[in-house]
Order: C-alpha cells, then structure tokens, then sequence
C-alpha cells in the first residue's frame, strides 16, 4: 500500500496562489503563516497529476464531453462512500459549488423571494443571494453542548408566503457539524409543510471524522429528493479547487431542467477537460489517499486541541466533526473583530479568516486551516501563543 507524506512541504509562493501570494493584499503582510483560504497545502495525489498529464500529452484540447466513465465514476463514489444510489439522468455540473448555489437561486426563484441562510456560516452564501436580488431571511444556529444546532422555533416564525429556499451548509462550515439525521429530518419536514426547495452545499462532505457520518440530504425519503438540490466536488477533498469542477445531483425532473436551462444561458454546461479529467480519477482512486489524509487531519487537530488547553486556555475551540477549518473562540480576549483579525496577523504573524465575515455569531471568532504540513501548524501556534499567551 502506497504511503503518502503529508508532511512534505510544497512551496507555493510564486504560483499566482490566492493562500500564499495574495497574503500582503489581504492582510497588508507577505510573511504571515497563511491559515485562512479553504484549500490545503498538501500535493494534489499522484493518481489525479498523473491523469492530468496524460490527457495534457493529446495536445489537442477541444470541446469535450462527459463520458459514461465519469459518470461511473460519480455513482460508485456515492455508493461507496455515502450508500447513495443515483443514476446518471440526476448528475449536472456547475463551475463551483458557490456558482451552482447561485444558479440554483436563479432556477428556482425570482427576484424579491426569500431566502434562507444559517449563519455563523460560508460567506459566499450572502453573496449568492444579494447578488441576485433576492431577500434575505437569517436563522441564526443556535450553540447547544458545544456545537451549532438548528433553531426551528426561529426558522419558523420568519417563513413567510414568499419564502422560496433555504441554503444548507452539510458538513457545516465553519464550525465542522455532521448534521444528524433527527436534525435533518427536523428541518426537511419545516421545509416540506411550507414548501421550501434546500440548496445543499455539500462540499465536505468526504471530509468526516470517525464516529460521525455525512447523510446526503435526499436520501431522508424519496419527497425531500424531489425538493432539493446538492451540490458536491473533489475540490476540498483533493486539493483540486482550482479546476473549478463540481457536480449537482437533482433527482427532480423539473427541477433539473430548470438549472440546466439557467446555467445553458451562459453556456457553462461543458465545464473544462482537466476538471472532468481530475474529478473522474479522484472518485475512482480516491479511498486510500482519503484515508490517510483524514489519518493525518485528526493528528493535526489533536496537537491543535492540546495545545491550545495548555497553552491558550482562554480560547475555545469547537471541536469538528468534519472539514479541516477549526473554529475558534477569542471572545474572552475583548477584541472587536477588525482588532482581533489585526493583532493576529501583525503580533502573531498568522493569517485567519475573521469569524465576523460569517454573519451573526460570528463575532469573536477567527477560522483556521489545519490543512497544511505539521510543522507549519505547530509554528503557528507559537505564534499564537507569543502574541496571546
């Protein structure tokens, strides 16, 4: 069995890299520990490079389509990692999860309806419904044992006639839930009863910790299938982000057609030959490699929970279930958002995401990605401590 060295450390700099190269754009500073964009620091697997290289030898890189062995490739990763029977006629693409969340507003939608958002959650999210004009409706999650949890009683009285959608962070980010399925359920039947379509951003989740397990929403029951979309890619799960290549599932008929005429408009449909060609070896190579890197993700993790109960106790970490972002708690700190994402990055010399970005209950909060070299996580949480200890 082959062994992969997640330890090795892969200079970025110079790639016209958004997590490296975009630091003094960002952060004013070209020399803080970049923990902050969602993409890991690891090489890409062989199997995808590899894949890659030998289409790149054709030298011709024309129109292409998706072919039988892609979607092959789709069903059986779903089978075998999620026991999620689709069929092809289901599978459409979109130039990014984030894209194919706006489509789908765009689809099933129009301008002035309601839609839903869970924040603290993914900023894009705000994005993709201002930008298409519709209201937004926020039903802030609510903090229960140390994790988020939905609010219903909230959810409920906010629904209005107008109400069209709801977008679903499953895993959550930035605080790494693996949604049950008593949680799911919950929340699909408010849906239901009001006739509410969910988005479900799906992106994560490959990236599952044990003792826990990802539910594809539509697979509750055969009428929550008819009244979502999900959306996934190997970008998070294989370091692939920059391909721009994922995939939605919609087993609704109408529904389907609906998206595919909106994202037809702007002839996206096609995608790129390299994204077919990495998300096809991802899910047909992919176990191994994932189980290591998962391996390698909760050792990261560990060091970082150790850590920062010797040395930082003042700050609270939530522990994830899911995803390589950890959220984390320096409200005790009694720093406004601006101030604290500042004296991180120009006392501690590291780069985070600002919790306040993700909405209400984002305050107080920095996100940080344990995706990248042990060595590099161990120096950043001296840094931490230096500056916060």
């Amino acid at each position: 069995m082959q062994q992969y060295d997640f330890d090795e450390i892969v200079p970025r700099k110079g790639t016209n890299c958004l997590k490296h190269d975009a630091l003094e754009r960002f952060f004013n500073s070209a020399d803080a520990l970049p923990l902050w964009v969602a993409d890991m620091d690891f090489k890409t697997p062989d199997f995808i490079v590899n894949a890659i290289k030998e289409r790149a030898e054709h030298e011709i890189y024309g129109y292409t389509f998706r072919s039988d062995s892609y979607y092959e490739a789709v069903i059986n990763w779903m089978s075998r990692r999620h026991q999620w029977d689709i069929k092809k006629e289901w599978i459409s693409f979109s130039p990014g999860v984030v894209a194919g969340l706006t489509y789908a507003i765009e689809s099933f939608s129009k301008p002035g309806d309601g839609v839903i958002v869970q924040p603290p959650v993914y900023f894009p999210f705000f994005d993709s419904v201002k930008g298409t004009n519709r209201k937004m409706i926020q039903n802030p999650l609510k903090m229960e044992n140390g994790r988020y949890t939905f609010d219903l009683e909230d959810l409920k009285s906010k629904i209005d006639a107008n109400t069209k959608l709801l977008l679903l962070c499953n895993p959550q980010n930035p605080g790494g839930m693996v949604w049950t399925r008593e949680e799911l359920v919950a929340l699909t039947d408010i849906c239901l009863e009001n006739n509410i379509m969910i988005i479900s951003d799906e992106i994560h989740s490959d990236l599952i910790y044990k003792g826990h397990k990802h539910i594809p929403l539509a697979t509750l029951s055969e009428e929550v299938a008819q009244n979502c979309m999900v959306s996934m890619a190997p970008s998070k799960t294989f370091n692939v982000a920059g391909l721009t290549s994922s995939l939605v599932i919609i087993p609704n008929k109408r529904k389907l057609a609906a998206y595919e005429r909106t994202i037809g408009v702007g002839h996206l449909h096609m995608g790129n030959i390299f994204g077919t060609v990495a998300l096809e070896a991802a899910y047909t190579h992919g176990d191994e490699w994932l189980a290591q890197l998962l391996d390698y993700l909760w050792g990261n993790y560990q060091l970082l929970e150790s850590f920062i109960q010797e040395k930082l106790p003042r700050v609270k970490v939530m522990k994830p279930e899911a995803t390589y972002l950890i959220w984390m708690d320096f409200s005790d700190y009694g720093m406004k958002n601006e101030e604290l994402a500042k004296f991180t990055v120009e006392k501690a010399g590291v780069a985070l995401n600002d919790g306040g970005r993700f909405g209400i209950g984002g305050d107080g909060f920095l996100r940080l990605n344990i995706g990248c070299p042990r060595s590099v996580l161990q120096e950043a949480l001296n840094r931490l401590e230096k500056a916060f200890g």
